[in-house]
């Protein structure tokens, strides 16, 4: 089993690969990471006054930190997309999906099936063995044909 950390370095290790299979456990383990750095974001945004509630005005501060996590956001695009096709590529699936659940998001209805599309394949377990995509991240020596 992957752990947290390794999964997280991986993902910033292998930050342009579109190449290759992703486990569910590094997708996930990369989702909870993000939803902690944005859920410390927004604690440091309302905690330290980044806007006043009363005057709807965002303080120097909260355009400081608006900044931060727009910078961390546009860091973390291209990675959040190879993970997502190296998820897609370990159930023997083309990346080209992507292109077309982000296209469907675009569209107001479509875009909400396509989202509940997105977290189904996430779960869905990857192919045992080799595909044509490459090895088997969760076991790397074994053949397809072990239970055949």
């Amino acid at each position: 089993m992957i752990s947290f950390p390794d999964a997280v370095k991986m993902f910033f290790q292998r930050y342009t690969d579109f190449q290759g299979r992703s486990r569910r456990a590094e997708y996930w383990w990369v989702v909870l990471f993000n939803l902690i750095v944005v859920a410390i974001w927004a604690v440091l945004f309302f905690g330290l006054g980044g806007m006043n509630f009363r005057t709807e005005e965002v303080s120097p501060l909260g355009f400081i930190l608006i900044g931060l996590i727009g910078i961390y956001g546009l860091a973390t695009i291209i990675p959040s997309i190879a993970l997502f096709v190296r998820r897609l590529h370990d159930i023997n699936q083309t990346g080209w999906i992507y292109l077309g659940l982000f296209i469907a998001g675009l569209i107001p209805f479509i875009g909400m099936l396509a989202s509940i599309a997105q977290i189904v394949i996430a779960c869905i377990p990857g192919t045992v063995g080799p595909n044509k995509y490459g090895p088997d991240p969760k076991n790397p020596g074994a053949s397809a044909d072990v239970f055949a």
